[in-house]
Protein backbone atom coordinates (compact mmCIF):
# COMPACT_ATOMS: atom_id res chain seq x y z
CA UNK A 1 0.00 0.00 0.00
CA UNK A 2 1.45 3.35 -0.97
CA UNK A 3 1.61 6.48 1.13
CA UNK A 4 -0.98 8.11 -1.12
CA UNK A 5 -3.50 5.39 -0.23
CA UNK A 6 -3.10 5.94 3.54
CA UNK A 7 -3.41 9.78 3.48
CA UNK A 8 -6.76 11.17 4.77
CA UNK A 9 -8.38 13.39 2.18
CA UNK A 10 -8.69 17.06 3.20
CA UNK A 11 -12.26 18.48 3.33
CA UNK A 12 -12.60 21.70 1.42
CA UNK A 13 -15.13 24.19 2.92
CA UNK A 14 -17.95 25.22 0.61
CA UNK A 15 -17.54 28.57 -1.08
CA UNK A 16 -19.16 31.57 0.61
CA UNK A 17 -22.19 32.97 -1.02
CA UNK A 18 -22.19 36.63 -1.81
CA UNK A 19 -24.70 38.72 0.20
CA UNK A 20 -27.80 39.71 -1.71
CA UNK A 21 -27.66 43.14 -3.25
CA UNK A 22 -29.30 45.88 -1.17
CA UNK A 23 -32.83 46.68 -2.08
CA UNK A 24 -33.51 49.89 -3.91
CA UNK A 25 -36.05 51.00 -1.30
CA UNK A 26 -36.22 49.99 2.39
CA UNK A 27 -39.32 48.10 3.38
CA UNK A 28 -42.11 50.40 4.37
CA UNK A 29 -43.63 50.16 7.81
CA UNK A 30 -47.36 50.13 7.48
CA UNK A 31 -48.95 52.63 9.80
CA UNK A 32 -52.50 52.23 10.92
CA UNK A 33 -54.88 54.33 8.92
CA UNK A 34 -56.05 57.51 10.62
CA UNK A 35 -53.05 57.64 13.01
CA UNK A 36 -52.91 61.44 13.06
CA UNK A 37 -56.64 61.79 13.69
CA UNK A 38 -56.87 59.09 16.36
CA UNK A 39 -55.82 61.31 19.32
CA UNK A 40 -58.38 63.92 18.31
CA UNK A 41 -61.07 61.27 18.04
CA UNK A 42 -60.26 60.09 21.55
CA UNK A 43 -60.29 63.66 22.87
CA UNK A 44 -63.50 64.58 21.05
CA UNK A 45 -65.96 63.52 23.83
CA UNK A 46 -64.03 65.49 26.45
CA UNK A 47 -63.74 68.54 24.19
CA UNK A 48 -67.45 68.42 23.43
CA UNK A 49 -68.33 68.29 27.12
CA UNK A 50 -66.00 71.21 27.87
CA UNK A 51 -67.46 73.21 24.99
CA UNK A 52 -71.00 72.53 26.21
CA UNK A 53 -70.32 73.19 29.90
CA UNK A 54 -67.87 76.09 29.65
CA UNK A 55 -68.09 77.36 26.09
CA UNK A 56 -71.58 78.89 26.19
CA UNK A 57 -71.23 80.51 29.66
CA UNK A 58 -67.89 82.03 28.67
CA UNK A 59 -69.28 83.32 25.38
CA UNK A 60 -72.31 84.76 27.21
CA UNK A 61 -70.00 86.37 29.76
CA UNK A 62 -68.01 88.08 27.02
CA UNK A 63 -71.22 89.26 25.31
CA UNK A 64 -72.69 90.72 28.51
CA UNK A 65 -69.49 92.57 29.36
CA UNK A 66 -69.87 94.65 26.16
CA UNK A 67 -73.55 95.45 26.68
CA UNK A 68 -75.76 97.56 28.90
CA UNK A 69 -77.65 94.85 30.75
CA UNK A 70 -79.58 95.48 33.93
CA UNK A 71 -82.87 94.45 35.45
CA UNK A 72 -84.89 96.09 32.66
CA UNK A 73 -83.03 94.08 30.03
CA UNK A 74 -83.30 90.92 32.15
CA UNK A 75 -87.10 91.12 32.27
CA UNK A 76 -87.36 92.14 28.62
CA UNK A 77 -88.66 95.69 29.18
CA UNK A 78 -85.74 97.14 27.24
CA UNK A 79 -83.42 95.62 24.66
CA UNK A 80 -79.75 95.13 25.47
CA UNK A 81 -77.49 97.82 24.03
CA UNK A 82 -73.92 97.34 22.89
CA UNK A 83 -71.74 99.89 24.70
CA UNK A 84 -68.28 98.75 23.64
CA UNK A 85 -65.64 99.09 26.34
CA UNK A 86 -67.69 101.41 28.59
CA UNK A 87 -68.16 98.73 31.25
CA UNK A 88 -64.44 98.03 31.39
CA UNK A 89 -63.67 101.75 31.55
CA UNK A 90 -66.04 102.17 34.52
CA UNK A 91 -64.61 99.15 36.30
CA UNK A 92 -60.96 100.04 35.72
CA UNK A 93 -61.63 103.66 36.72
CA UNK A 94 -63.22 102.64 40.02
CA UNK A 95 -60.94 102.90 43.04
CA UNK A 96 -62.93 100.25 44.91
CA UNK A 97 -62.15 97.73 42.18
CA UNK A 98 -58.38 98.22 42.53
CA UNK A 99 -58.69 97.91 46.31
CA UNK A 100 -60.45 94.58 45.77
CA UNK A 101 -57.76 93.45 43.31
CA UNK A 102 -55.00 94.31 45.80
CA UNK A 103 -56.87 92.55 48.62
CA UNK A 104 -57.37 89.46 46.45
CA UNK A 105 -53.68 89.32 45.48
CA UNK A 106 -52.54 89.70 49.10
CA UNK A 107 -55.06 87.10 50.25
CA UNK A 108 -54.08 84.60 47.54
CA UNK A 109 -50.35 85.15 48.09
CA UNK A 110 -50.61 84.54 51.82
CA UNK A 111 -52.79 81.47 51.35
CA UNK A 112 -50.46 79.98 48.71
CA UNK A 113 -47.31 80.58 50.78
CA UNK A 114 -48.77 79.04 53.93
CA UNK A 115 -50.25 76.14 51.97
CA UNK A 116 -46.98 75.25 50.26
CA UNK A 117 -44.81 75.68 53.39
CA UNK A 118 -47.11 73.67 55.66
CA UNK A 119 -47.71 71.07 52.96
CA UNK A 120 -43.98 70.58 52.34
CA UNK A 121 -43.26 70.34 56.07
CA UNK A 122 -45.96 67.69 56.59
CA UNK A 123 -44.85 65.76 53.50
CA UNK A 124 -41.26 65.64 54.79
CA UNK A 125 -42.53 64.63 58.22
CA UNK A 126 -44.50 61.74 56.72
CA UNK A 127 -41.25 60.30 55.34
CA UNK A 128 -39.85 59.96 58.88
CA UNK A 129 -42.77 58.52 60.86
CA UNK A 130 -43.69 54.88 61.32
CA UNK A 131 -46.01 53.04 58.97
CA UNK A 132 -49.14 53.00 61.13
CA UNK A 133 -48.81 56.70 61.97
CA UNK A 134 -48.36 57.54 58.29
CA UNK A 135 -51.57 55.65 57.45
CA UNK A 136 -53.43 57.46 60.24
CA UNK A 137 -52.25 60.89 59.08
CA UNK A 138 -53.20 60.08 55.48
CA UNK A 139 -56.69 59.05 56.60
CA UNK A 140 -57.09 62.34 58.49
CA UNK A 141 -55.85 64.32 55.48
CA UNK A 142 -58.21 62.60 53.06
CA UNK A 143 -61.13 63.05 55.47
CA UNK A 144 -60.47 66.77 55.86
CA UNK A 145 -59.94 67.15 52.11
CA UNK A 146 -63.23 65.41 51.37
CA UNK A 147 -65.24 67.61 53.75
CA UNK A 148 -67.62 69.90 51.83
CA UNK A 149 -66.68 73.57 51.84
CA UNK A 150 -69.98 74.63 53.42
CA UNK A 151 -69.50 72.19 56.30
CA UNK A 152 -65.89 73.28 56.86
CA UNK A 153 -66.94 76.94 56.82
CA UNK A 154 -69.66 76.28 59.40
CA UNK A 155 -67.15 74.51 61.64
CA UNK A 156 -64.75 77.46 61.43
CA UNK A 157 -67.55 79.90 62.19
CA UNK A 158 -68.18 77.95 65.39
CA UNK A 159 -64.47 77.73 66.27
CA UNK A 160 -64.04 81.51 65.98
CA UNK A 161 -67.40 82.54 67.41
CA UNK A 162 -67.11 85.56 69.68
CA UNK A 163 -69.23 84.08 72.51
CA UNK A 164 -68.91 80.29 72.22
CA UNK A 165 -65.80 79.87 70.07
CA UNK A 166 -63.31 77.20 71.08
CA UNK A 167 -60.36 79.24 69.78
CA UNK A 168 -61.14 82.20 72.04
CA UNK A 169 -61.55 79.87 75.02
CA UNK A 170 -58.18 78.23 74.39
CA UNK A 171 -56.40 81.57 73.98
CA UNK A 172 -57.99 82.83 77.21
CA UNK A 173 -56.26 80.04 79.14
CA UNK A 174 -52.89 81.63 78.39
CA UNK A 175 -51.54 83.85 81.19
CA UNK A 176 -52.60 87.46 80.75
CA UNK A 177 -54.78 86.79 77.69
CA UNK A 178 -58.51 87.48 77.74
CA UNK A 179 -60.22 86.70 74.42
CA UNK A 180 -63.74 85.79 75.56
CA UNK A 181 -66.15 87.91 73.52
CA UNK A 182 -63.53 88.95 70.96
CA UNK A 183 -65.09 89.32 67.50
CA UNK A 184 -62.62 88.22 64.83
CA UNK A 185 -64.79 89.67 62.07
CA UNK A 186 -65.03 93.17 63.47
CA UNK A 187 -62.10 94.17 61.23
CA UNK A 188 -61.22 93.11 57.71
CA UNK A 189 -57.62 91.94 58.30
CA UNK A 190 -58.53 89.66 61.22
CA UNK A 191 -61.57 88.26 59.45
CA UNK A 192 -59.64 87.61 56.24
CA UNK A 193 -56.92 85.91 58.30
CA UNK A 194 -59.55 83.50 59.64
CA UNK A 195 -60.87 82.87 56.12
CA UNK A 196 -57.29 82.37 54.88
CA UNK A 197 -56.78 79.79 57.61
CA UNK A 198 -59.91 78.01 56.39
CA UNK A 199 -58.65 78.04 52.78
CA UNK A 200 -55.22 76.73 53.82
CA UNK A 201 -56.81 74.00 55.96
CA UNK A 202 -58.77 72.77 52.94
CA UNK A 203 -55.85 72.98 50.49
CA UNK A 204 -53.04 71.44 52.55
CA UNK A 205 -54.17 67.76 52.24
CA UNK A 206 -53.92 67.77 48.43
CA UNK A 207 -50.46 69.38 48.59
CA UNK A 208 -49.23 66.91 51.22
CA UNK A 209 -50.44 63.84 49.34
CA UNK A 210 -48.98 65.07 46.03
CA UNK A 211 -45.61 66.03 47.52
CA UNK A 212 -45.43 62.74 49.44
CA UNK A 213 -45.82 60.88 46.15
CA UNK A 214 -43.10 63.05 44.63
CA UNK A 215 -40.71 62.44 47.52
CA UNK A 216 -40.81 58.71 46.80
CA UNK A 217 -39.17 59.46 43.44
CA UNK A 218 -36.14 61.22 44.95
CA UNK A 219 -33.14 58.87 44.42
CA UNK A 220 -31.76 57.69 47.75
CA UNK A 221 -28.32 57.34 46.15
CA UNK A 222 -28.17 61.10 45.52
CA UNK A 223 -29.13 61.85 49.11
CA UNK A 224 -26.46 59.48 50.45
CA UNK A 225 -23.85 60.96 48.11
CA UNK A 226 -24.72 64.48 49.28
CA UNK A 227 -24.39 63.44 52.93
CA UNK A 228 -21.03 61.81 52.22
CA UNK A 229 -19.90 65.10 50.66
CA UNK A 230 -20.70 66.85 53.93
CA UNK A 231 -24.15 68.28 53.19
CA UNK A 232 -26.52 68.59 56.11
CA UNK A 233 -30.27 68.13 56.12
CA UNK A 234 -30.84 71.59 54.64
CA UNK A 235 -28.20 71.03 51.97
CA UNK A 236 -29.73 67.70 50.93
CA UNK A 237 -33.16 69.29 50.76
CA UNK A 238 -31.95 72.32 48.80
CA UNK A 239 -29.63 70.68 46.29
CA UNK A 240 -31.21 67.22 45.90
CA UNK A 241 -34.86 67.18 46.94
CA UNK A 242 -36.00 70.56 45.62
CA UNK A 243 -34.63 70.10 42.06
CA UNK A 244 -36.41 66.75 41.77
CA UNK A 245 -39.67 68.18 43.12
CA UNK A 246 -39.50 71.43 41.11
CA UNK A 247 -42.07 70.41 38.41
CA UNK A 248 -44.52 69.28 41.11
CA UNK A 249 -43.97 72.44 43.17
CA UNK A 250 -44.55 74.66 40.12
CA UNK A 251 -47.75 72.77 39.29
CA UNK A 252 -49.08 72.91 42.87
CA UNK A 253 -48.22 76.59 43.25
CA UNK A 254 -50.02 77.46 40.01
CA UNK A 255 -53.12 75.48 40.96
CA UNK A 256 -53.12 77.07 44.43
CA UNK A 257 -52.93 80.57 42.95
CA UNK A 258 -55.86 79.82 40.63
CA UNK A 259 -57.94 78.29 43.43
CA UNK A 260 -57.17 80.99 46.00
CA UNK A 261 -57.77 83.89 43.63
CA UNK A 262 -61.10 82.31 42.73
CA UNK A 263 -62.23 81.79 46.32
CA UNK A 264 -65.94 82.45 46.79
CA UNK A 265 -67.93 80.13 49.09
CA UNK A 266 -65.62 80.58 52.09
CA UNK A 267 -66.03 84.37 52.08
CA UNK A 268 -69.70 84.28 51.08
CA UNK A 269 -70.81 81.78 53.73
CA UNK A 270 -68.54 83.13 56.48
CA UNK A 271 -70.17 86.56 56.08
CA UNK A 272 -73.71 85.14 55.91
CA UNK A 273 -74.17 85.90 52.21
CA UNK A 274 -73.42 89.63 52.57
CA UNK A 275 -69.65 90.28 52.58
CA UNK A 276 -68.77 93.75 53.86
CA UNK A 277 -66.59 96.00 51.66
CA UNK A 278 -63.44 95.11 53.63
CA UNK A 279 -64.10 91.40 52.96
CA UNK A 280 -64.71 91.67 49.23
CA UNK A 281 -62.49 89.66 46.86
CA UNK A 282 -62.79 89.53 43.08
CA UNK A 283 -65.39 86.77 42.87
CA UNK A 284 -67.62 88.13 45.62
CA UNK A 285 -67.24 91.66 44.21
CA UNK A 286 -68.36 90.45 40.77
CA UNK A 287 -71.32 88.65 42.36
CA UNK A 288 -72.21 91.75 44.36
CA UNK A 289 -72.20 94.00 41.29
CA UNK A 290 -74.29 91.55 39.28
CA UNK A 291 -76.88 90.25 41.76
CA UNK A 292 -77.02 92.90 44.49
CA UNK A 293 -76.61 96.09 42.46
CA UNK A 294 -78.31 94.36 39.48
CA UNK A 295 -75.67 95.58 37.03
CA UNK A 296 -75.02 92.31 35.23
CA UNK A 297 -72.84 93.95 32.59
CA UNK A 298 -70.33 95.33 35.09
CA UNK A 299 -70.39 92.05 37.01
CA UNK A 300 -69.56 90.24 33.77
CA UNK A 301 -66.75 92.71 33.02
CA UNK A 302 -65.21 92.10 36.46
CA UNK A 303 -65.51 88.34 35.98
CA UNK A 304 -63.87 88.58 32.54
CA UNK A 305 -60.98 90.62 33.98
CA UNK A 306 -60.56 87.91 36.62
CA UNK A 307 -60.42 85.26 33.90
CA UNK A 308 -57.73 87.25 32.07
CA UNK A 309 -55.69 87.53 35.28
CA UNK A 310 -55.90 83.78 35.79
CA UNK A 311 -54.91 83.18 32.16
CA UNK A 312 -51.79 85.22 32.91
CA UNK A 313 -51.02 82.85 35.79
CA UNK A 314 -51.50 79.87 33.46
CA UNK A 315 -49.15 81.47 30.90
CA UNK A 316 -46.44 81.84 33.55
CA UNK A 317 -46.98 78.20 34.54
CA UNK A 318 -46.64 76.99 30.96
CA UNK A 319 -43.45 79.02 30.51
CA UNK A 320 -41.92 77.55 33.65
CA UNK A 321 -42.81 74.01 32.60
CA UNK A 322 -41.27 74.57 29.17
CA UNK A 323 -38.09 75.82 30.81
CA UNK A 324 -37.97 72.74 33.02
CA UNK A 325 -38.45 70.54 29.96
CA UNK A 326 -35.60 72.28 28.13
CA UNK A 327 -33.25 71.79 31.09
CA UNK A 328 -34.09 68.11 31.38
Amino acid sequence: MSAADTTTPVKVPPPRQAPPPPADHPPRVRRPSGGAALPWLLLAPCLLVLAAVMGYPLARLVTLSFQKFGQSQLWGFQPAETVGFDNFAKVLGDGDFWAVVLRTIVFATGAVVFTMVIGMALALLLQRVSGWLKVLINIVLVASWGMPVIVATTVFKWLFDSDYGVFNALLSKLPGVEMIGHNWFASGPEGLAVIMLLVVWGAVPFVVITLSAGLTQVPKELEEAARLDGAGSWGVFRYVTLPVLKPIIVMLTTLSVIWDMGVFPQVFVMRNGHPEPEFQVLNTYSYDRAFVVNDYAQGSAIALITVLLLLGVVAVYMRQMLKIGEVE
